[in-house]
């Protein structure tokens, strides 16, 4: 794919994915997809999310995420490791969201385990160790040459596991490492390619 391939009406140049027309997603993609980020709430968002996200396009995930965030207390993870059974039915009639049951309990599942972690290291910690708070900065140029996993993403996936996560297998894994700037993924051609990596250099490891 050429450079000319994925520019856009404001003559600036995107990955492809992102499409050409929907604000949400060219929004998503110019100031969210792959900045670094520390911050132990919105990681655990990110990977709440993402776990909704298996099966289903992002930007589905990203239209209703107001209404996620409404429906679980602003991801706030003590309240929803205390969810009952009658806050499930509440979000099983919630159509503001993804009404499936597996991934509504997975939710509440992970933010228990996400405490457990919690007490003893942040979970910003855990994640950035896996690439010695040096997020990897690849240089790919086309859509064909980005992995759906690494094995990377298997080890960090693995590792959830083992410590009661669920909805958190390698893929899902590896689209949240590309989502908080842990891999740079942007195309080189990308106006966002640069910007990212400077963030990234500039990294500094979560305590």
């Amino acid at each position: 794919m050429s450079k000319a391939d994925h520019v856009h009406d404001d003559d600036v140049c995107r990955c492809p994915w992102v499409g050409l027309n929907d604000p949400v997603y060219i929004h998503y993609h110019d100031t969210e997809w792959g900045v670094p980020v520390t911050d132990d709430r919105h990681l655990f968002e990110k990977v709440i999310l993402e776990g909704f996200q298996s099966g289903l396009s992002w930007i589905t995930i990203l239209k209703k995420r107001d209404n996620f965030r409404r429906a679980f207390r602003d991801f706030d993870a003590e309240k929803i490791a205390r969810f009952t059974a009658r806050d499930i039915e509440r979000l099983m009639n919630d159509a503001g969201i993804i009404r499936n049951k597996l991934k509504v309990e997975a939710a509440i599942t992970n933010a228990r385990a996400y405490l457990k972690m919690c007490e003893t290291r942040s979970y910003a910690n855990f994640l950035w160790n896996f690439v010695d708070g040096k997020p990897v900065i690849n240089a790919h140029k086309g859509m064909k040459d980005v992995p759906a996993e690494t094995e990377l993403s298997r080890r960090i996936s693995k590792e959830l596991k083992k410590r009661g996560f669920k909805f958190v297998g390698p893929t899902t894994l590896y689209a949240n490492m590309q989502s908080i700037g842990m891999v740079n993924d942007h195309l080189v051609s990308c106006h966002r390619y640069q910007a990212c990596a400077k963030l990234q250099r500039a990294f500094k490891m979560p305590a």
